[in-house]
């Protein structure tokens, strides 16, 4: 089979693959919501306290507050990576769920931003809770510009849905996604400014780490938990959704090759 790209026929049949995931998934909506929460969470508080109270404050701020606002877009790229690796590919090959909705009046196309979609949603649950802690801490320096967070989580859920369909598409098993957290998931959250600040490490990988999707979206998020207005506001943006765009397209046509095998 030919590796075919082209613009994704778009319309609005996506919206009963959502509703359809949404309704299986509020059945189990408890559990899912602590699962996606609790490691951020535990990250958040263990390491802000724990570690906040040796350290001087980190750009300018308490380590706490430093590490609340990474963990917001640490947190969304999580949910949206987990959204469209595990639970995508059980719909998709295990529970062979795409071969019923093709039956239906739906395309291929479809059906993928129906799944993207979804993990927007569900990144935006894990985002909000945890913006939710930082109102509940005070860690924030304008209320009113920590509203724009929750478009910047958004964002951050489309980028990192769109990349995590390429491995879907590609993944024989769930084993092969452990290549794409340790090669890819985790080097960017160990370098992207999640734990410390990017200026720390050597200006080679500092060179790299400006590239990485990750660092586009704390360096949105960061300074809107502080009360600043971020810089660079549309370089980060369009990185955001370049990233999550070409994942989208890329992962049309590898799916589509899968699936017409």
């Amino acid at each position: 089979m030919h590796f075919h790209l082209r613009f994704p026929r778009l319309s609005w049949r996506f919206i009963p693959v959502w509703q359809r995931n949404y309704l299986v998934w509020k059945k189990l909506a408890i559990p899912s919501i602590l699962g996606n929460l609790a490691d951020p969470m535990l990250y958040m508080l263990g390491l802000g306290y724990g570690l906040g109270r040796l350290l001087p404050d980190v750009d300018g701020m308490p380590y706490l507050t430093f590490l609340a606002a990474g963990t917001v877009a640490y947190s969304t790229m999580n949910a949206a990576t987990f959204e469209v690796l595990y639970s995508s590919f059980s719909r998709m090959h295990v529970q062979r769920t795409w071969d019923a909705l093709l039956n239906a009046p739906l395309t291929l196309d479809d059906i993928l931003l129906g799944e993207l979609t979804w993990a927007v949603s569900k990144s935006l649950l894990s985002g909000l809770a945890i913006l939710a802690v930082i109102w509940g801490l005070g860690l924030y320096g304008n209320f009113w510009l920590t509203l724009w967070i929750i478009p910047v989580v958004a964002l951050v859920g489309f980028c990192f849905g769109g990349m995590g369909l390429v491995m879907n598409a590609v993944s024989p098993s769930y084993d092969f996604f452990l290549y794409y957290f340790t090669l890819a998931i985790t080097p960017m959250v160990l370098l992207c400014g999640v734990f410390f600040p990017v200026s720390q490490l050597p200006a080679a990988v500092q060179d790299v780490s400006a590239w990485l999707p990750l660092t586009h979206a704390i360096d949105l998020a960061r300074p809107l938990v502080v009360g600043r207005v971020p810089s660079d506001i549309v370089t980060h943006v369009g990185a955001l959704i370049v990233w999550g765009g070409i994942g989208y397209v890329v992962a049309l046509a590898l799916t589509r090759r899968r699936l017409l095998r």
